[in-house]
């Protein structure tokens, strides 16, 4: 399935930076705006646990913060 997502970007003074608009959390940079948008799409895929196997365990960790 397809999810067509919007991300803001910047040039920094050495990398592209972005952020998803309908995730601002998800945030990343890159060299190019190339390798910034691959690094996006890795992002999101991480931190909404497109990877995860259906067979998987959840745990709570305790962290002191």
């Amino acid at each position: 399935m397809e999810t067509k997502l919007k991300m803001i970007y910047w040039k920094g003074e050495k990398f592209w930076v972005g952020k998803l608009l309908e995730h601002p959390e998800i945030m990343t940079q890159g060299e190019t705006l190339a390798e910034l948008e691959e690094n996006m799409r890795d992002a999101y895929a991480l931190m909404t646990l497109d990877d995860v196997p259906a067979q998987h365990e959840i745990k709570e960790l305790a962290m002191n913060v």
